[in-house]
């Protein structure tokens, strides 16, 4: 069991004002409403994200906004998803060569990636106060 430390901080009024209520609302303690929105909004702990990545999530914390909105928002190129996916129908039909199979290794990897970096730029962008859209507000492509 992990050691409770106390941490003395100031906030504005509004803020104490909004967790009180809260607080009352919910029927939970005003310090385990403060626990659950600290912990509920922070980004996403690195240690247990792929180690060759982990350098490069922690960058995005201190990255511009405009920078991390551009991951959020960035896409995979057509030309290569379509790749992905015509290499995945061959996979399930047993098609694929062995060279194809480790080119089929290498996109799922890259996807993995790129998808782990924006589902993290998202989470900075919450962090930093900016509206998470809905999934119906996300461009399909």
């Amino acid at each position: 069991m992990l050691r409770a430390q106390s941490l003395t901080i100031t906030l504005p009024e509004s803020v104490i004002r909004l967790l009180n209520e809260v607080a009352q609302n919910t029927r939970l303690s005003l310090e385990q409403v403060v626990q659950q929105s600290i912990e509920g909004n922070l980004p996403p702990s690195v240690v247990n994200m792929p180690i060759d990545m982990r350098e490069e999530l922690i960058r995005l914390q201190t990255m511009p906004i405009n920078e991390v909105k551009a991951i959020a928002h960035s896409q995979i190129e057509p030309v290569i998803s379509t790749r992905h996916i015509q290499l995945l129908e061959d996979n399930s039909n047993d098609l694929l060569t062995s060279t194809q199979k480790e080119e089929l290794s290498q996109l799922r990897l890259q996807a993995d990636q790129h998808m782990l970096r924006k589902a993290y730029a998202w989470a900075i962008l919450r962090w930093r106060g900016m509206p998470i859209p809905t999934l119906d507000q996300l461009p399909l492509n």
